[in-house]
């Protein structure tokens, strides 16, 4: 129990020696440590590391060797990763079958595996260090602090890492300077809506004293988004420090964190969390010997995306249906059980204790400037690097997508990039020099969002991509509002009639003036969002509907009413592979005699006959 601020510091000073001596070999042992974040442990990464400590036990290396897990590693396109220390050396991609050599080449005989290691694939070059990889090379990691590099079920190597330096800081000034650093660090809630979080804090802090609550909106429901979830496997206590940074400056005592269900992981490994802080003293009463108590408290969500809404959320805690509330009044006034509250969300909070521990300049140095500090996005789509990446504001776009990315796969043309996931909107190639920041992305008719970002190539229709939006944002609507719950229904029915070929330019004209009534008239940021995947489509890819409509085609051949398999007769070998793959006998020809044809009365557009054939005979037309 760690009772004053002398004693966290002599632990702290402890725990960052180990900690270093780990990194640099002056402990005198090899370490292990392999990727826990759900990604890698979906590919078997707890089976791998079960089978690292047994190999080490059946060696007799326990007093030298270690082997524990850290959280992601964020390139999740190359995991599972396993990184041994003090070398620094990353092999990725790695399986149970490579336990042995790594144990026996690199462990035992200090040898590399040379097969395991990252190649470069603009040089080729096979690359040891995690660092020299172009894919982290443009990245600063602040949020993602510690994720990739420490244990997040260990409290003393986040002690190591800085854990609670920020907190100590913050508990040594008064509530209205702990704002004031906030508020000159230029943080802006990185939930989406990109509100500086200094000022929600000080609308807070103004109220009258008594019970304050600060809340951690960890309901990450963007359709490829895992942001949120990332952090909380990776690093807890820091979302937890700032938590507590927030509650001691606006005088709260009580934290919730509001986590959907589906994420066990991270649920489980904060429940570590938040009883480690509580055994090690900085959760409770008279934190490190001051005046300040506080509590943390867990909620879990039942998935609705719509509780990502912050009166939406609050009415969830408190055991209410999960539908958004009018405001004013705003929960700073009025929130969690009609007390002052403010809702920050995982990311948010994660960066707040490096803004104490390191101060509002060291912050500032990265960013616009509107938009300071650094942004995590969830890369994913049609790119060859998929992962999670933090970089710093200002950031754009083209080094986002091809520098960090690896640009479009396939050799296929970059064609748009959807930032913000449903409530976002489309850039196109157009924007790719734009920086990446809150007030420029929706100058450009799209948003930052919690940091969802999938790409698209020449493969992908707009329409179908504005009809999937569409789709989830309907199933997630709680039906509160008319605009919304009847708005969306009725601009979902509108794109399945164009993308079904079955649209006239009316049906175009009133599903835009639709999309405009809904986002006007919306209650919660839910519906007023709703809309923007199709004004964004619109704005950029006018000519795709309008060839939906007009010539009944899809261009990007994506839309099962409006495409058809060809085969092309000079090209086709007569081997009968398509005809013996076809489901439903809409094939026919004679075997090396005559070319084959597609009945196209009974074709039902499957594609099997497409990917059966050997020799790009059959074209989507």
């Amino acid at each position: 129990m760690i009772k004053n601020f002398e004693e966290f510091e002599k632990k702290s000073a402890a725990c960052t020696s180990c900690l270093s001596d780990k990194f640099s070999g002056a402990d005198g042992k090899r370490h292990i440590v392999l990727c826990g974040g759900t990604g890698c442990l979906s590919s078997n990464s707890a089976e791998i590391l079960k089978k690292f400590e047994d190999a080490v036990k059946e060696r007799g290396l326990s007093d030298k060797v270690t082997v524990n897990q850290v959280g992601c590693f964020g390139f999740c396109s190359q995991g599972p990763f396993v990184k041994i220390y003090p070398e620094d050396t990353l092999y990725r991609m790695v399986s149970i079958n490579d336990v042995e050599e790594i144990m026996e080449k690199d462990i035992i005989g200090g040898e590399i595996v040379e097969r395991l290691l990252y190649v470069d694939p603009q040089t080729k070059e096979k690359v040891k260090k995690q660092d020299d990889i172009t894919f982290y090379k443009k990245q600063v990691r602040i949020a993602l602090h510690g994720c990739g590099s420490m244990n997040p079920e260990d409290i003393n190597e986040a002690l190591g890492a800085g854990a609670f330096k920020g907190l100590a800081r913050a508990l040594k000034m008064t509530r209205q300077e702990v704002i004031d650093e906030v508020l000159a660090s230029g943080l802006r809630g990185r939930g989406g809506g990109g509100f500086p979080t200094g000022r929600k804090w000080q609308f807070a802090y103004a109220q009258p004293e008594g019970e304050k609550y600060v809340v951690c909106n960890g309901d990450e429901g963007d359709p490829g988004a895992f942001m949120d979830r990332s952090i909380l496997e990776g690093n807890p206590l820091a979302v937890i420090e700032g938590m507590m940074i927030a509650g001691y400056a606006i005088g709260a005592q009580n934290g919730y964190f509001y986590v959907r269900a589906e994420y066990p992981i991270a649920v489980n490994r904060l429940k570590i969390a938040i009883k480690q802080a509580e055994e090690a003293g900085f959760i409770g009463d008279n934190i490190l010997g001051t005046d300040f108590s506080f509590r943390v408290h867990i909620r879990l969500g039942a998935g609705a995306f719509v509780c990502g809404e912050e009166t939406a959320l609050l009415n969830s805690i408190e055991g209410q249906r999960g539908m958004p509330r009018p405001r004013p009044p705003f929960p700073a006034i009025k929130g969690l059980w009609q007390k002052p509250s403010i809702i920050n969300n995982v990311e948010t909070l994660a960066t707040v204790p490096y803004i104490l521990r390191e101060g509002a300049a060291a912050f500032t140095k990265y960013g616009t400037e509107k938009s300071k500090g650094t942004k995590v996005f969830a890369l994913g789509g049609k790119i060859n690097n998929v992962g999670l990446v933090e970089v710093p504001m200002g950031t754009t776009l083209r080094e986002l997508i091809y520098d960090i990315g690896g640009g479009v796969p396939n050799g296929k043309q970059f064609k748009a990039i959807q930032t913000g996931g449903p409530s976002g909107g489309c850039l196109t190639k157009d924007d790719l020099d734009a920086q990446i920041d809150y007030d420029n992305l929706i100058a450009k008719g799209s948003m930052m969002g919690s940091g969802g970002a999938i790409v698209m190539d020449e493969d992908n229709c707009m329409v179908d991509v504005a009809k999937f939006y569409m789709e989830f944002i309907c199933d997630e609507s709680c039906g509160k509002c008319s605009p919304c719950r009847i708005g969306t229904k009725r601009m979902l029915e509108l794109l399945t009639k164009i993308t079904e070929g079955k649209a006239t330019m009316d049906d175009l004209a009133a599903l835009e003036e639709l999309a405009v009534n809904v986002r006007t008239n919306s209650l919660c940021g839910l519906g007023q969002t709703a809309p923007n995947p199709i004004l964004s489509t619109l704005a950029h890819f006018r000519d795709e509907y309008v060839a939906h409509i007009v010539e009944k085609r899809c261009p990007a051949h994506v839309c099962k009413n409006l495409m058809h398999y060809e085969i092309q007769p000079d090209k086709c070998r007569k081997c009968s592979l398509c005809a013996r793959q076809c489901p439903v006998g809409a094939i026919s020809g004679v075997v090396g005699k005559e070319p084959f044809v597609i009945d196209q009365s009974k074709c039902i557009k499957c594609g099997m006959c497409m990917a059966s054939c050997r020799f790009g005979a059959i074209e989507k037309k």
